[in-house]
């Protein structure tokens, strides 16, 4: 392939724009915050499962405490009704007296027995519902960190974006006036490689950084000045300058 050496020298600044671009490209993928972001997402999600858990646990014992309290005041109100009836003389046979205080011991024993059970029913919810507040602060802290995180990644992709459209804007007028061959054969080689062309210095290409042996710097120094070269190893464009070492 024949190419004017200034459309060939020209490549070299369209390759450094396409690079400036494919840095800018991998540096708005590969933002600090994103990594974060995506942790706290699926620690967020998973938080919220546990929340709904915690709830339904909070709930169930809220429950359970308010049908322990129904019962032990159910008992107490009946205890209270049987002192009454005692204490006004309501009860003046010795036996149906004696059947009563029986009554009331065993009211006694069971309104222990259900304030235990209450009891132990509110430390559960006591300890669930710190469970629960526990969650919920920890998911507060994550949406506000994750509210951080989003406006620093958008603040970020912003200024990159910026960038892009600065170097999209260069790249036109870099481009205008190639060849359609050359520019055809540079785009399937940056598209295969990520660069397309690359500048032969010191004897080295450098696209793939290889040191050119003797034999193909003769090939090259013979060839004319309009001859597309290609390096031998990575099949990238070379482009002669002063700085070739020819």
């Amino acid at each position: 392939m024949k190419a004017d050496p200034t459309h060939q020298r020209t490549l070299l600044d369209v390759a450094e724009l396409d690079s400036r671009a494919a840095q800018l490209r991998h540096q708005r993928a590969h933002l600090p915050e994103l990594a974060e972001i995506a942790a706290l997402e699926t620690e967020r999600t998973e938080l919220t499962d546990q929340v709904r858990d915690a709830r339904i646990v909070v709930d169930d014992l809220t429950v359970e405490q308010s049908r322990a309290d129904r019962e032990v005041e159910q008992v107490r109100t009946r205890r209270e009704r049987d002192r009454n009836r005692m204490d006004t003389g309501q009860i003046t046979n010795p036996k149906d007296l004696e059947r009563m205080q029986h009554e009331l011991v065993s009211l006694e024993r069971r309104i222990t027995t259900l304030e235990d059970a209450e009891l132990e029913v509110m430390e559960k919810l006591e300890e669930a519902q710190q469970v629960l507040d526990g969650l919920g602060i920890r998911a507060e802290d994550i949406d506000a960190r994750l509210a951080e995180l989003v406006t620093a990644r958008d603040e970020k992709r912003t200024g990159i974006d910026a960038s892009l459209d600065e170097v999209a804007a260069a790249r036109g007028p870099a481009t205008e006036g190639m060849p359609e061959d050359l520019m055809a054969l540079y785009e399937r080689l940056r598209e295969q490689k990520g660069i397309g062309a690359a500048l032969l210095r010191a004897r080295q290409c450098g696209g793939c950084n290889m040191t050119l042996d003797a034999s193909e710097l003769a090939r090259i120094r013979s060839a004319d000045a309009d001859e597309v070269i290609r390096c031998e190893e990575c099949q990238r464009i070379l482009v002669r300058t002063d700085e070739s070492g020819l």
